[in-house]
């Protein structure tokens, strides 16, 4: 339950910056790195096949920034914002905790 709830609130206050942050362009953004508070925070990896696994047990193989609800990149680009890292580009094969598959 209180992973839930973090995991919730966590979301909120990323939804809400990107709300902030919807008019930036991504050239001018600088991309997250692993040793960004949030990302190690999250788990965050810039190549999904280095998750670790055992700490994170519910990353399933073919997850990825590009699948994931959250990221707000283009289809076909290698970059793109997401809400829980306001202001920063994620790699379409990088992954965190906040994970949500894409409908």
């Amino acid at each position: 339950m209180q992973s839930s709830r973090r995991h919730f609130m966590i979301l909120a206050a990323s939804l809400a910056s990107s709300v902030a942050l919807s008019g930036k362009a991504s050239a001018e953004t600088p991309a997250v790195s692993e040793s960004d508070p949030t990302a190690q925070a999250l788990g965050f990896k810039t190549d999904a096949t280095h998750v670790d696994k055992a700490k994170y047990p519910k990353y399933l193989a073919g997850q990825a920034c590009a699948n994931c609800q959250l990221y707000q990149g283009k289809p076909g680009d290698a970059s793109g914002p997401c809400p829980i890292f306001s202001g920063k580009q994620v790699p379409t094969k990088g992954w965190c905790s906040a994970y949500v598959k894409k409908a």
